[in-house]
This record gives C-alpha cells, structure tokens and sequence, in this order.
C-alpha cells in the first residue's frame, strides 16, 4: 500500500550509501510513454561511489526507491502535500531513476487512487543534453546569474534538459514538492535546486533567480 509522508523511512533490510564527489553527473533515460518504467542510466566523476543493498521484489532485484506524486484531494488544498509509491530500481542510481519514475507519471492504478504529476506534460521539445529529461549534480550549488558551480555538500541540482511550460499558477509549486520529496528521500541530499533548460531557476515568478 502506497504510504502518506514528507519524509520516508527506509524499510528493514534496505541499507543506502550515495557518498557522491562534487561535481558527479548523473543523467536520466528520457521516457517514451507515461507508463513505461525507463531505465536510468549514470555517468559519474571517477572518484564518485555509489552503494545500495539489493533487495528482491516480485520476484526480481533491485533497489527499492520511493517516488512522490500529488494526490486528489490532498494536494488540492495543499500544493506542498505529496504521497509516496513504491518502485524498484533495477541500477544503483537510484536518485536518477527515481526522479525519472516521476516524470514517467503514476500507473493507472495509482491514477485511479488519486494520485497524479503535472511533470510529464510540463516538459516540451527536444534535449539539450544528449536525449536525457535532466541532470542531477551533487553536493554542488550552481549560481543561475553566472552558472558557476561551487561545492555545497547535501545539495542536488535538479537541471532540466528539455523545455518546462507550467500551465497554472500552482503547477510549478506541486512540481517542486514532488522533486523535493524524491530526491530528499536519499540521506546523502538535504536540499535540492531546481533549474529550468536554460539555467534559471525554475518557476521563478519573481525572475530574481534567486534559488
């Protein structure tokens, strides 16, 4: 049963190590379709290390992950309310694949419970970086005046690849709470920057670029 919280446990059994060098690059498979399960691929710094306990699911192995949607009628009322599904992640990057299987959307299944992302119709157009929906940098910070990186362990960077198009005023918000929450799930990220194709900050209404 999917579970509702803002901060996930790890189940008994899951141990997670993502002790990530700056600068580690890691870039997600673009999704064909909303229902298909992608999967992800990581390119990282030599000196980047990732560790995770497999865990068996179904009957296969992978690594179990949690992915954040909105849900009807919670977030309704509350664009910050976000409720976690299972999935597992049949690569140790798990950041990236799970962040992939939000933007993939929920199963028809989950649908019919509620559950939703505004993330899969939001992005637009061709990649800028090589076919991939995003890149994510850890333990870095990126200036969006500059785009000069500096190190700030904890902190992920969320890079768009393709176009975003919000279609309402609360859209980017619920975004930013379904990323938030699925990245921060991980111990290794404390605080997640989200940047739009272009660098900016995303949904910045105030276009102070301050994120």
């Amino acid at each position: 049963m999917p579970t509702s919280t803002a901060r996930p446990r790890w189940l008994k059994g899951l141990s997670l190590l993502l002790a990530l060098a700056p600068m580690a690059f890691i870039a997600a498979c673009s999704a064909t379709t909303a229902s298909e399960s992608p999967t992800a691929t990581a390119t990282l710094a030599p000196t980047a290390t990732v560790a995770a306990t497999a865990t068996s699911s179904g009957g296969g192995s992978g690594f179990e992950v949690k992915v954040f949607f909105s849900k009807h009628p919670e977030t309704d009322s509350n664009v910050q309310a976000v409720f976690s599904v299972k999935r597992v992640s049949p690569t140790s990057a798990v950041a990236t694949y799970a962040a992939q299987q939000l933007i993939a959307g929920p199963t028809a299944a989950e649908k019919g419970l509620g559950y939703f992302t505004e993330l899969t119709t939001s992005l637009t157009g061709a990649s800028n970086c090589g076919g991939a929906d995003f890149q994510i940098t850890l333990n870095t910070h990126i200036d969006p005046h500059t785009g000069t990186p500096s190190a700030q362990p904890g902190t992920a960077v969320l890079k768009f690849c393709r176009a975003t198009q919000l279609a309402g005023d609360l859209v980017g918000p619920r975004i930013r709470a379904e990323l938030d929450a699925t990245l921060k799930q991980f111990p290794a990220i404390t605080k997640t920057q989200i940047l739009t194709n272009t660098g900016h900050c995303f949904d910045d209404a105030s276009g102070q670029d301050n994120c």
